[in-house]
């Protein structure tokens, strides 16, 4: 009798996944209708109903918020380290500025063109300088944001979320984007399997 009742459970669990999948499934449909129609027909019936049942027992869910919350930590701390560059760069213009202005009241007159010449070769040295410094903290960041999408690519696809692969064709990106907005969209308005105590 208990194989039976084990059974009844199975096909009602069965049924209440079918159900989930089909809400999932309808809800992802009328969310691509706001997505411009380039990328609508790309996401085909099959794309959208792989995406519902990777959706279906909330993991991706907990994934992708997992996946921005250090995507947010690593833009602020990229965000700081440049922020400490470019407060760097200002003291030392200052500093540079100060020692100008002393070393040219200190100058007798005769020596102070000489004195200014000097002066500006040493500030477009520094200038030089900081400009190379921030190019080189912009292609760190680049480097790490790419680094970063990567990791996110990679993780979605071994979730088994449709759509997800490590690329950097800006085509596919721009999908892959549009299928995490559809995802937190559904998290967003509640979407989430609940699970169902028996």
């Amino acid at each position: 009798m208990d194989r039976y009742g084990g059974s009844f459970e199975e096909a009602l669990d069965g049924a209440r996944q079918q159900e989930r999948h089909y809400q999932l499934l309808s809800a992802l449909q009328s969310l691509v209708k706001e997505l411009p129609s380039s990328f609508q027909q790309r996401l085909s019936y099959t794309t959208l109903s792989d995406l519902a049942l990777a959706l279906l027992d909330g993991t991706v869910f907990e994934i992708v918020q997992g996946l921005l919350e250090i995507q947010h930590l690593t833009e602020k701390s990229l965000y700081n380290q440049r922020l400490r560059l470019q407060n760097e760069h200002r003291v030392l213009r200052q500093a540079l500025r100060q020692k100008h202005q002393e070393a040219q009241q200190a100058c007798r007159p005769h020596n102070l063109p000489v004195l200014q010449a000097a002066q500006q070769r040493e500030q477009e040295a520094v200038e030089h300088r900081i400009r190379e410094e921030q190019r080189a903290m912009d292609q760190k960041i680049i480097l790490e944001l790419d680094r970063k999408v990567a990791d996110q690519q990679s993780t979605l696809e071994k979730a088994g979320v449709a759509g997800f692969y490590v690329t950097t064709n800006p085509q596919e990106l721009t999908l892959q984007m549009n299928l995490l907005e559809l995802i937190r969209k559904l998290q967003q308005r509640g979407c989430q399997m609940v699970k169902v105590a028996l």
